[in-house]
């Protein structure tokens, strides 16, 4: 929840809060009405976790399982609710979660994946018991669940890069544990 205390992994997580200290900051020194918008992972066709998961199974590499679970949501709705929170902003700022409401097992994406894409998939790493995970039932609650459900996107991705569509190329590392990327 967007009450629990932070504990960042790594500089990238750490510039993060650092980010959101500065801006929290700033809107009390001078009452700025500010939103703080977390988000862990937006996918669209060409980026995101499913997009990776999917490059690996076309490549015929294996999926790395060591996070085990994920949520994800389409950057079509992710946009929608960045600009919605807007209208939270305050003093102090109004953090908000954004991110889909399932937990998936990352095991379970690719096994959807593959079975869209027609490939056989297989895996590597120890799935570790613990995921970094993102509860977004206030976003949900305020601004409505996503418009395009995961089924959707894995359906959208997986046929996207079966078919060679072009990729960002920009992997979003979600598998890291340590915060090193």
């Amino acid at each position: 929840m967007e009450s629990d205390p932070v504990d960042p992994v790594g500089e990238y997580a750490q510039s993060c809060l650092a980010r959101e200290r500065i801006f929290t900051h700033a809107a009390h020194e001078w009452g700025t009405p500010t939103a703080v918008f977390r988000l862990n992972y937006a996918c669209e066709l060409r980026y995101g976790v499913i997009a990776d998961i999917a490059v690996k199974l076309a490549a015929g590499e294996p999926v790395d399982v060591t996070m085990p679970a994920v949520n994800v949501a389409w950057q079509g709705d992710v946009n929608a609710w960045a600009l919605r929170s807007l209208s939270l902003a305050g003093v102090p700022p109004h953090v908000l979660n954004a991110t889909g409401p399932e937990t998936v097992p990352v095991r379970r994406l690719a096994l959807l994946l593959a079975e869209r894409m027609g490939v056989e998939p297989t895996f590597s790493g120890a799935e570790s018991p613990d995921s970094l995970l993102n509860d977004a039932s206030e976003c949900h609650e305020r601004f409505g669940y996503p418009t395009v459900s995961l089924r959707r996107l894995v359906g959208w991705v997986a046929e996207w890069v079966g078919k060679g569509g072009r990729q960002l190329n920009k992997a979003t590392k979600f598998q890291q544990r340590e915060g090193r990327f």
